[in-house]
């Protein structure tokens, strides 16, 4: 009888926890619905210029890297398949649709030490900013409308990081649109 109190009191501390987690997930889904996850087509019948495996982190609207994206095909850590071609990157989530972001929607690439929910050593993830794809049929970004985001990736082989960040830097210099730069040179 002494533990039931406190028993009762952590259980409903606890579930109370959990439904308002679940209501702040819910609700943040329902504002990024109508984000789409990269854009339509895909590099695939490009040469390869670089592919690696990864750990993607999240993506984040721009300058924000503590505010997650419930972007369908971008919401939650996954392992993946990052593959650069002349056309973009080709992001192969475990479990999700592929995501291709064309190289002329490249507009940031940069190293970066934390973002929602990792934090690791100096420069320890790969910060690629981007711009979303608006259908035709959307309505016009308003002020505060998201359209800039980052993704973030953890790339444990240097070697690997090394050839994405190079290739990578490569095709957004030769697209159409916004160079990638790196904010240190800014």
């Amino acid at each position: 009888m002494d533990r039931l109190v406190p028993t009762v009191i952590i259980v409903a501390v606890l579930l109370g926890l959990v439904t308002l987690m679940w209501r702040s997930w819910r609700t943040r889904t329902r504002r990024d619905a109508a984000l789409a996850a990269g854009h339509p087509g895909t590099g695939a019948d490009e040469a390869e210029l670089a592919a690696a495996p990864v750990l993607y982190v999240a993506t984040t609207p721009r300058s924000r890297p503590l505010e997650r994206l419930a972007i369908r095909g971008l919401g939650f850590r996954a392992r993946a398949r990052l593959t650069v071609t002349a056309a973009g990157v080709d992001l192969s989530l475990a479990g999700e649709e592929p995501v291709f972001i064309p190289a002329a929607a490249i507009d940031l690439l940069t190293p970066a030490t934390l973002t929602i929910d990792r934090v690791v050593e100096t420069d320890g993830l790969l910060l690629l900013g981007w711009r979303l794809h608006r259908p035709e049929t959307a309505p016009a970004p308003e002020a505060d409308e998201v359209v800039s985001v980052d993704s973030y990736f953890r790339i444990p082989d240097p070697i690997d990081r090394d050839r994405i960040t190079d290739a990578i830097r490569s095709i957004a210099a030769g697209a159409a649109g916004p160079a990638a730069r790196d904010e240190s040179e800014a």
